[in-house]
């Protein structure tokens, strides 16, 4: 790749059956706050089938040019045909910071074209910001690069790292990180038709038939979340949990500790190496509130913890904390609720 660049901040849309991924929204609009910093445009990319209709959501978040790739071999995503038309594009356009979701797509598509590119990647981003980086083993100063931070070590630290290497600058970031900010109504911008160029070696994966899982937890957009930790004592105690979230209308949230034990799936799973959520109200049962569980809630409106101790991490974060055992503290919320309805 030539070192000459525009500058510009481009965001990968996940699309799938007509609906933009979340986190395809939510980067758009970190990528706008970045290149408002840099002085540059914003600007996406998206493959699919039909996308017409998808496009002028894009612009209406902040987008000022879409990249539209549009071919029904494109309909599902397929990692050898994306790659492809993308790493084409990244050549002829040169952009300087490349985003990503850390979804399953995501993270099948980015690593691949980062080694055709022989740029680098990091991966499970929770924060950009832009700054200058200083090389020292280079003894050189970049300016205005992209400060990736991310969790390493399991989660034991927090990392900053800094892309020395030929632009782009790529990311994955993680889901429900970046807040999604109102889309400005009626917000035009520049569609660029991109010519697609597949040969029959690049499309030898068919998709013969689709089978969706059942109803998955929707902890991104809940308003209320009900969290369970190690402190709940079984799987069979976890229960209660849920029976709150129920009766108050929540999803139901869960720590690491209890997720690593098998009282619940990953999908519940909030924190640094699960879900950031940000509800209304979010109440946490027996989680003593590491900081990697710290970082995916801290955000929300308000919280109220539940803990038999009285030193735990969590009264550190929480609007109102009960010093108590959930198992007798939950029934008494779960009665006065229903008093009240």
């Amino acid at each position: 790749m030539s070192k000459k660049k525009t500058g510009n901040v481009w965001v990968f849309i996940e699309q799938d059956e007509g609906n933009i991924a979340d986190v395809s929204l939510e980067l758009v609009c970190k990528a706008k706050d970045l290149a408002t910093e840099l002085n540059v445009k914003t600007e996406a990319v998206i493959l699919g089938g039909t996308i017409d209709k998808l496009i002028p959501t894009l612009h209406e978040y902040g987008c000022d040019t879409v990249f539209a790739a549009a071919d029904e071999r494109l309909a599902h995503f397929s990692a050898i045909p994306y790659t492809k038309v993308i790493v084409e594009l990244v050549k002829k356009h040169k952009p300087n910071i490349f985003m990503f979701g850390a979804t399953q797509v995501g993270r099948s598509l980015a690593p691949r074209i980062a080694s055709k590119l022989l740029a680098g990647l990091t991966a499970d981003c929770t924060e950009l910001r832009i700054d200058d980086f200083e090389d020292k083993a280079a003894k050189k100063t970049f300016k205005n690069k992209l400060m990736q931070i991310r969790p390493a070590f399991g989660g034991n630290i927090i990392a900053t790292i800094a892309n020395s290497w030929e632009d782009p600058q790529m990311v994955t970031v993680r889901e429900g990180v970046m807040p999604m900010t109102e889309p400005e109504k009626g917000r035009q911008g520049e569609v660029v038709e991109v010519t697609v160029e597949l040969d029959d070696d690049d499309c030898l994966l068919k998709l013969i038939d689709r089978f969706k899982e059942g109803k998955k937890s929707n902890l991104k957009n809940a308003q209320i979340i009900v969290s369970g930790g190690y402190g709940v004592g079984s799987k069979e105690q976890f229960q209660l949990i849920r029976q709150f979230a129920d009766t108050i209308g929540a999803e139901v949230g869960a720590s690491r500790a209890a997720v690593d034990a098998g009282w619940i799936d990953h999908d519940h799973q909030v924190g640094q190496t699960g879900v950031t959520v940000r509800p209304r109200l979010y109440i946490a049962c027996g989680i003593s509130g590491s900081v990697q569980h710290r970082a995916g809630m801290q955000d929300s409106a308000k919280i109220v913890a539940i803990n038999s101790d009285p030193d735990a991490p969590i009264f550190s974060v929480a609007d109102y904390g009960v010093v108590g055992d959930l198992h007798q503290v939950i029934p008494q919320f779960i009665k006065a609720y229903k008093a009240r309805t």
